[in-house]
């Protein structure tokens, strides 16, 4: 953009919101829509945005804020409970990725160097759009959205890694390597003590000052996001690294709430400039002759990389309803593969086509990942008996008849309604076996009266296992419909006689389930509302 900036501006936003409208109409993900827009008015259409701009710099703000966020809700004990899974997962899934990527890559008759390139930036997945993603489907609290999170961040990593590694040895930095390394750590290292110092002695109290007026709360928020991401990449590192670490280092503030809930709005309205950036900086030279090459590597992406997650999370015990869900995560290569493959053009390790080859696929997988992700549980569904011959999740249960002894209700779910219902249970007297698929959440269960074993309430076969001769109650604390109806069917099949009582956030999902049998329908928010109504009842009438 040069001359008319602010009515240009203007123009993107309206085709957008025209474009948007139209996507939401025929249900396509907004995400494509703001894509294609990008590439209708980057230099491959009419040329409104150009690589250096004001949608670029908007672009990079809504970065900053995106990933800020991310780690202003990042909680650090959710980290320490999913880092070794997240830790094998990402390391996993770049070995395989990049071996495979590199002997199809050989195999289409790549030279080795454009065969490394191509499959190094075939294994990194956008952190960006996924958690966009989970987010909008409201599943980065749900185990596989935290897993995914935590392997992309390990990634991210990685690309930052690999890139500072190419910069050295595209200069030639020879014996000066190893003092460059050096440097790096030591720069990181500089960085995450300071922003530590900041989080111990400054921030909570200069936040407590900040948080008196609403919008300079805000302003702040931003500031700081932006600030700390320009001095990462001052430091030699990304700006996504220092925009993440500035909201860390605001996590464990009680001021994180009002704040975050604040910048949602921003945050979706710059991301918007993101993907319109995104699209604007797509490249189809030489795309023509290399349509065939991409259609195998976007194959290879969109079903490779999320089967090398499942294989990698069955190893390790993982339901394959998770593995599917959090592998699906992965079927995209990421805008640092774009910024990857950028750098070695300029290093003069790869050609303009090797790029262009990039980008291609980064369209069709990005764009195929979207309603991957969005189908996600409908995908399931389909594959279920497909994949459950990768499932190993039962070689980790341990015996809920051993472990628990007489029981007089079983529950299914230690999330956030089913943990205080346990706790409830349990102080109450009744003794409760409880079943959750999250390993984490069994292994720190301390409550009172309530054993914890691993399982998942769609493992037919674990109901084969549980004492449901001597529970009087099974209570699902599951909002999923399909979940739920397989329970009940399982008790069904298995011919319990007790209650069965599950849970459901929607009227027609309540109605449903009573037609089919549920002596009970847990409906919380229906719950919760009529409580507070009848105590805003009573003190209104005082």
């Amino acid at each position: 953009m040069e001359a008319h900036d602010f009515s240009i501006v203007a123009a993107v936003l309206a085709l957008t919101a025209a474009m948007g409208l139209l996507a939401v109409r025929l249900r396509q993900p907004l995400i494509v829509a703001f894509i294609g827009v990008g590439i209708l008015v980057g230099p491959t259409g009419t040329g409104w945005v150009e690589s250096q701009g004001t949608v670029d710099l908007l672009a990079r703000l809504g970065i900053s804020v995106l990933l800020f966020l991310v780690g202003l809700r990042l909680d650090l004990h959710l980290v320490r409970t999913t880092g070794t899974v997240a830790l094998a997962t990402g390391l996993g899934q770049v070995l395989f990725t990049s071996v495979i990527g590199c002997l199809i890559a050989l195999g289409l008759g790549m030279d080795t160097v454009p065969a490394l390139y191509v499959a190094v930036a075939l294994t990194f997945s956008s952190t960006i759009i996924i958690v966009k993603l989970l987010s909008d489907q409201r599943e980065l609290d749900q185990l596989h959205g935290r897993i995914a999170v935590g392997y992309l961040i390990v990634q991210d990593i990685v690309v930052v890694l690999v890139m500072i590694a190419l910069t050295a040895f595209g200069q030639r930095a020879g014996a000066n390597m190893a003092l460059d390394i050096v440097l790096v750590l030591v720069k990181g290292l500089g960085l995450l003590a300071g922003i530590g110092l900041l989080t111990r002695y400054v921030l909570p109290s200069l936040l407590h000052h900040v948080a008196r007026s609403q919008e300079l709360l805000v302003l702040f928020g931003v500031a700081y996001a932006v600030s700390v991401a320009a001095l990462s990449e001052w430091l030699g590192f990304s700006s996504e690294v220092g925009a993440f670490l500035a909201g860390v280092s605001l996590a464990s503030l009680p001021y994180r709430d009002a704040l975050g809930a604040r910048l949602v709005s921003l945050r979706d309205f710059l991301l918007l400039f993101f993907f319109l950036a995104l699209g604007a900086r797509l490249e189809f030279s030489d795309a023509g002759s290399q349509l065939a090459e991409a259609l195998v590597l976007s194959a290879f992406v969109l079903v490779g990389k999320p089967l090398i997650v499942i294989v990698v999370m069955a190893v390790m015990r993982y339901p394959v309803r998770v593995g599917f869900l959090t592998g699906l995560t992965a079927a995209q290569i990421s805008e640092f593969s774009l910024i990857l493959a950028a750098l070695g053009y300029s290093l003069g390790h790869i050609t303009a086509a090797t790029v262009s080859l990039i980008t291609v696929v980064g369209l069709f997988t990005i764009g195929g990942s979207t309603y991957l992700v969005l189908n996600s549980h409908r995908l399931y569904r389909l594959l279920e008996r497909v994949l459950a011959r990768f499932d190993r999740s039962r070689l980790r249960r341990t015996d809920p008849t051993a472990a628990a002894g007489d029981v007089d209700v079983i529950l299914y779910g230690l999330g956030r309604f089913g943990g205080p219902l346990a706790d409830r249970l349990g102080e109450a007297g009744h003794r409760v076996l409880a079943v959750d698929f999250d390993p984490h959440r069994v292994r720190r269960n301390d409550r009172y009266g309530v054993t914890a074993v691993y399982g998942s309430a769609e493992d037919v076969h674990f109901l084969e296992a549980l004492p449901l001769a001597r529970a009087r109650c099974v209570i699902s604390t599951i909002s999923l419909p399909e979940t739920n109806r397989a329970l009940l069917h399982g008790l069904r099949h298995h011919q319990y006689r007790g209650v069965v009582a599950l849970t459901a956030h929607t009227r027609r999902t309540a109605t449903q389930l009573r037609a089919e049998g549920a002596d009970l329908v847990i409906e919380p928010f229906g719950s919760a509302a009529s409580v507070v109504t009848e105590s805003l009842e009573d003190l209104l009438r005082g």
